[in-house]
C-alpha cells in the first residue's frame, strides 16, 4: 500500500463516521419541528438563523480561520451563497408539502434526493455510477417505502403536494452537489457560514409573509428551535459537509435515507410512538441498502 493510500484510509473512515453522525443528527429534525411552537416557515427560518451562532463562534475560536482560503471574486461569493438558496427552497417546499399531502408521501418523495444527486452527477459531471451502487440505492429507497407502511400507505396523497415534495428533493440534491463542488476549494466552516446565512436571508421573507407569529411564546419553544439549529443543522450539516471532501456526493446523499429511520426511533423513545414490525424491517432494509451502496 502506498503512503498516500495509507494516509487516505483513516480520513475516509472518519468521513464515513461523520456522514453517519450527520445523517442521524438531521434525522432528529422532524421531532424538533413537530414540537415547535411556531409555524413551519418560521421554524425553518430559526433553524438556519440560530445555527449561525455556533458556526460563527467556532470560526472566532479558530482565530477567524485566517489560514483558510477566502473568496476572491464575485463568482466565488455566488458559489458560496448558492447552496443556501437551494436549502431555503428545499425547506420551504418540504414544509409546504407536509401541509398538502400525506406525511408518508411527503417523506418518501423528499427522500428521492439521492436519485437526483446520482442522475445530476452523471449528467453534469460525468461521475461514474456502478451497478452495485444503483442496487444499494434501490434497496434503500425500497426500505423507506416499507418503513412508511408499504405501497398501500402512499395512495392517499395529493398530486400537487406530491409534486412539491419532489421539488424539495431536487433542491436538496442541488444543495448536496453545490456543497460537494465547494469542498475542494473552501473549508467546512466557511461554506457552512455562507450557505447558512444565505438560507436565513431567503427564509425570513417567506416566514414573515406566511406566519402569524415569528417568535415562540415559551422557553420550551425556544429550546426546540435551538435544538433544531444546533443539533440538526450546525451539527448534522457540518458533519455532512466535512464528509463531502472525502466521499462522493451520490453516496453522501444516501444519508438522507437515514432520517426516517432515526426519526422513527426518536419518536418511539421521546414521543412514545410505537415502532411496528414493518417499520423495523424497513429500517433494516435501508441500512442494508446503504451498506451495499458503500461497496459500490
Amino acid at each position: 500500500m502506498t503512503q498516500a493510500a495509507s494516509s487516505a484510509a483513516p480520513r475516509n473512515r472518519l468521513a464515513m463516521a461523520a456522514l453517519i453522525i450527520g445523517g442521524a443528527a438531521i434525522g432528529g429534525s422532524p421531532i424538533f419541528v413537530r414540537l415547535s411552537e411556531v409555524g413551519p416557515m418560521a421554524t425553518a427560518f430559526w433553524r438556519v438563523a440560530l445555527a449561525l451562532i455556533p458556526l460563527v463562534a467556532w470560526s472566532r475560536l479558530r482565530g477567524g480561520a485566517a489560514a483558510e482560503k477566502s473568496p476572491q471574486c464575485l463568482s466565488d461569493y455566488a458559489q458560496l451563497i448558492l447552496p443556501g438558496v437551494f436549502l431555503a427552497i428545499d425547506l420551504a417546499a418540504w414544509h409546504l408539502a407536509l401541509t398538502m399531502t400525506s406525511v408518508a408521501n411527503a417523506t418518501l418523495l423528499a427522500n428521492l434526493a439521492p436519485v437526483f444527486v446520482t442522475l445530476a452527477g452523471w449528467a453534469l459531471f460525468r461521475s461514474a455510477v456502478s451497478g452495485i451502487f444503483l442496487a444499494g440505492l434501490a434497496t434503500a429507497i425500497a426500505g423507506v417505502v416499507v418503513l412508511k407502511g408499504g405501497p398501500a400507505a402512499l395512495g392517499g396523497g395529493d398530486l400537487a403536494g406530491d409534486g412539491i415534495a419532489i421539488v424539495a428533493a431536487a433542491f436538496y440534491a442541488g444543495y448536496i452537489l453545490a456543497i460537494g463542488r465547494l469542498r475542494s476549494r473552501f473549508s467546512t466552516n466557511r461554506i457552512m457560514i455562507w450557505s447558512t446565512a444565505s438560507a436565513a436571508v431567503c427564509m425570513l421573507p417567506m416566514a414573515l409573509l406566511t406566519e402569524q407569529s415569528l417568535f415562540p411564546p415559551s422557553a420550551f419553544g425556544w429550546a426546540m428551535l435551538f435544538g433544531l439549529a444546533f443539533v440538526s443543522h450546525a451539527g448534522g450539516q457540518v458533519a455532512i459537509t466535512y464528509a463531502l471532501a472525502f466521499l462522493p456526493p451520490a453516496f453522501s446523499s444516501l444519508t438522507l435515507l437515514l432520517q426516517p429511520v432515526v426519526a422513527a426511533l426518536l419518536a418511539w423513545v421521546l414521543l412514545s410512538e410505537p415502532v411496528g414490525l414493518m417499520q423495523a424491517i424497513g429500517g433494516a432494509i435501508v441500512l442494508i441498502g446503504i451498506l451495499i451502496a458503500r461497496r459500490g
